[in-house]
């Protein structure tokens, strides 16, 4: 019966909020984390600003990003985590859209020396950041290519499994 009371009283408190704006709120990380595709935060026609953010949890907050071709992509990397890049870092890299996300996630974990960049892969890779550590953040700036659908990953050992979507070229 107590249980029963605390569950009404706890309704009857959220219900009684004061009503707000209709103003997006600044999203924080468990919001952020349920926006899975994006189109570009375009400032204007000509530039795509893109936020995404990778966590402790190897997990990108989307699996999907839209662009125009030939826009420049403004694209920021956060890593909202706080685990140190030699244990759970964190790139943003785009791949070709032949390019095999296995085989490169494969042959990047052989390239510590290089950022988890494979040198002998550089054909299958469009443009990339630096792999960042918690609480770390970067942006770049490229060329978005020609129409299609590519693959985006992180290239730190494993991540790949999960840390991956689609770049979608409009």
């Amino acid at each position: 019966m107590k249980k029963l009371v605390v569950v009404c009283l706890a309704a009857v408190a959220f219900s009684c909020g004061e009503s707000k704006k209709e103003e997006k709120p600044e999203l924080n990380i468990s919001t952020q984390m349920e926006e899975k595709t994006a189109p570009a935060e375009a400032t204007d026609s000509k530039v795509a600003v893109v936020s995404i953010e990778g966590n402790d949890q190897m997990k990108f907050n989307k699996d999907e990003i839209r662009v125009k071709a030939g826009q420049t992509v403004k694209l920021t990397l956060t890593h909202v985590g706080k685990m140190d890049k030699a244990v759970m870092g964190h790139n943003w890299a785009l791949l070709t859209q032949d390019a095999d996300m296995a085989a490169v996630g494969q042959a990047a974990a052989a390239a510590a020396d290089n950022d988890y960049i494979p040198e002998d892969m550089s054909d299958k890779i469009i443009v990339y950041t630096k792999m960042l550590g918690g609480g770390e953040s970067v942006t770049i700036e490229f060329e978005a290519p020609a129409a299609g659908t590519y693959t985006f990953m992180c290239t730190f050992p494993g991540h790949y499994a999960l840390m991956n979507g689609k770049f979608i070229v409009e």
